[in-house]
C-alpha cells in the first residue's frame, strides 16, 4: 500500500502531542497525529456522568499550584479553575483527624534532605536517617506518600527530586478545570485542525522504519504514512513494551541507546476507583450511628488503613463521590486483578474508613468505575518521576535520532512540574520549536 506523505507525524494524541501540533502546523508544517486509542487526550480522559451534570476524571484531575502553560492554554480557551473546597482528613492508626500535616516532622525530614550532600534512592535515604524507633511514623508517613502522590518505587526514586517536590509544596494550592480536563486537549485538538494537522484515532502503529530525514510509519491495519520526522509522544511504559506485547513499537533499524536510557526513568502505577453514590453520607450521621466516622467538607483524605492511601471528593462539585487512589508498587501488583476484585478492595477500605455496615455500603452505591492504567495497553503506567540516573538518561533522550526520531512528554520535562499534564505541554512546545527552527533553517 503506498505510504501517505507528510513533513512531521506525530505519534499519540495526548497532551503533548497535541501541543506540538498545533505549533507545528502554525509554522505551515504539514503536520498528522496518529492515536490508537479512539479519542484524543491519552492519560486525560474526563467521562461525564449519564443523567447527570457531574463527571468523573479516569486521568489528571487536578491543576497544581501555579502551572504557566496551563493556565495560559485555560484562559485563552475560556475555560475557568475552580478552587478546591473542603477540609483534609486523615485516619491514622485508627485516629481519624482534620487538617492534620500529612507528614509528621516536616521541619526534621528537611533538615535531613537538606543536609544531603549527594543524591541517593529513597529507600537508602530512609535507612540511613529515618530508622530509629522516633522516626516510625515519620517514616511511614514520607514511605506512603511516594509511592501514593509520586506513584514512585522507593528503591527507584531520587531523593533530591523529592527533596524539591517537598519545599515547593507541590501537592498543594489544587485546583479543578471547569467541565473535565478533558476541555484542554479538545481545545488544542480544535486549534491543531484549525492550523491544517491531520488527527486520526484508532490507529495503532507497529512499526517504526527510519533513515536520515525519513521516516515510514507501518500501522496495524496495514496503512502506511511517511514523513521526514517523527514526534514518539506515547508513554513510557508503552517504549519500554517487548516484541508481542501490547503496545509495542518496533523500531527499525533499533534504537537501542534510547531504549537503554528509558529504562532509567522513573515511571510509576496508578489505578483510580471512582465510587458515585445516593448520598455524602460521609458529611452527617443523619442515617447512621455515633459509631460511623464522618467528614464533614470532606476534600482529601488520607489514611494508613488499606493499599488505598487517599480518597476525595470534587468540591465545590456537589456530586456525592468519593475516588479512591492506589499509586506505585502496590498499583502495579494489583494490576492484573480483575476489576470487580479492586472494586471490593476500595469498598472493603471504605468499611474501615468510615465504620460502615458492607450492606449499607453496597445499598447506597449507584455506580462505580476502575481505571486500571498499568493494564491499559496504550499507557502501561500513570507517570514518571526521578530516579537517580534521570539526569544523564534524560540528557541522551532530549537529543533525537539523526534529526529524525524525536521524543516528547511528561517523561522528558526537567523541573518543578515532572510527571504532570503541564510537563507534557511544556516538553511538546520545546521539541516542536526545535523542529521548527530546522525547517527554517532548510
Amino acid at each position: 500500500m503506498k505510504s501517505k506523505e507528510f513533513d512531521v507525524i506525530i505519534i499519540g494524541a495526548g497532551a503533548a502531542g497535541l501541543m506540538a501540533a498545533q505549533e507545528l502546523a502554525g509554522s505551515g508544517i504539514k503536520v498528522l497525529v496518529l492515536e490508537a486509542r479512539d479519542r484524543i487526550g491519552g492519560r486525560i480522559f474526563t467521562q461525564h456522568l449519564p443523567n447527570s451534570n457531574g463527571l468523573l476524571e479516569a486521568g489528571a484531575e487536578f491543576v497544581h499550584g501555579n502551572l504557566p502553560l496551563t493556565k495560559a492554554i485555560l484562559e485563552e480557551a475560556g475555560i475557568p479553575l475552580l478552587d478546591l473546597e473542603g477540609k483534609t482528613y486523615q485516619l491514622r492508626k485508627g485516629e481519624l483527624m482534620a487538617d492534620e500535616a500529612f507528614i509528621p516532622d516536616f521541619a526534621f525530614l528537611l533538615e535531613q534532605l537538606n543536609n544531603l550532600k549527594e543524591d541517593l534512592p529513597f529507600a537508602q535515604f530512609i535507612h540511613q536517617y529515618l530508622q530509629a524507633e522516633e522516626h516510625d511514623e515519620l517514616r511511614e508517613a514520607v514511605i506512603r506518600f511516594a509511592e501514593g502522590y509520586d506513584a514512585a518505587d522507593i528503591q527507584k526514586v531520587s531523593t533530591f527530586a523529592l527533596r524539591e517536590e517537598w519545599q515547593t509544596d507541590g501537592a498543594t494550592d489544587a485546583y479543578l478545570i471547569a467541565g473535565g480536563y478533558s476541555r484542554l486537549t479538545d481545545f488544542l485538538a480544535a486549534k491543531s485542525k484549525a492550523k491544517g494537522a491531520t488527527i486520526q484515532l484508532s490507529v495503532v502503529v507497529q512499526e517504526i522504519i527510519w533513515q536520515i530525514n525519513h521516516v515510514e510509519i507501518v500501522c496495524r491495519d496495514g496503512q502506511r504514512y511517511s514523513g521526514s520526522q517523527v514526534i514518539i509522544t506515547v508513554p513510557v511504559g508503552v517504549l519500554r513494551a517487548k516484541s508481542g506485547e501490547p503496545g509495542y513499537i518496533h523500531f527499525s533499524p533499533e534504537i537501542n541507546t534510547k531504549k537503554n536510557a528509558l529504562a532509567q526513568l522513573g515511571y510509576g502505577a496508578v489505578i483510580k476507583v471512582v465510587l458515585i453514590f445516593k448520598s455524602a453520607f460521609w458529611e452527617n450521621n443523619q442515617n447512621l450511628t455515633s459509631e460511623n466516622r464522618i467528614t464533614p467538607e470532606l476534600s482529601f483524605l488520607f489514611t494508613d488503613t488499606s493499599s488505598f492511601t487517599a480518597w476525595w471528593t470534587r468540591l465545590p462539585e456537589t456530586t456525592p463521590m468519593l475516588t479512591g487512589w492506589l499509586g506505585g508498587p502496590a498499583a502495579d501488583e494489583y494490576k492484573t486483578k480483575s476489576n470487580a476484585s479492586i472494586l471490593n478492595e476500595a469498598l472493603n477500605a471504605l468499611e474501615v474508613i468510615f465504620n460502615l455496615n458492607p450492606d449499607y455500603l453496597q445499598e447506597q452505591l449507584e455506580t462505580s468505575r476502575v481505571i486500571n492504567w498499568p493494564a491499559d495497553p496504550f499507557a502501561r503506567g500513570a507517570y514518571s518521576y526521578a530516579t537517580v540516573s534521570s539526569g544523564a538518561a534524560l540528557q541522551e533522550l532530549h537529543q533525537p535520532v539523526e534529526n529524525t526520531i524525536y521524543f516528547a512528554g511528561e517523561a522528558y520535562y526537567q523541573g518543578p512540574a515532572m510527571g504532570t499534564v503541564e510537563a507534557a505541554l511544556a516538553n511538546g512546545s520545546e521539541v516542536a520549536k526545535i523542529i521548527i527552527d530546522k525547517f527554517t533553517i532548510k
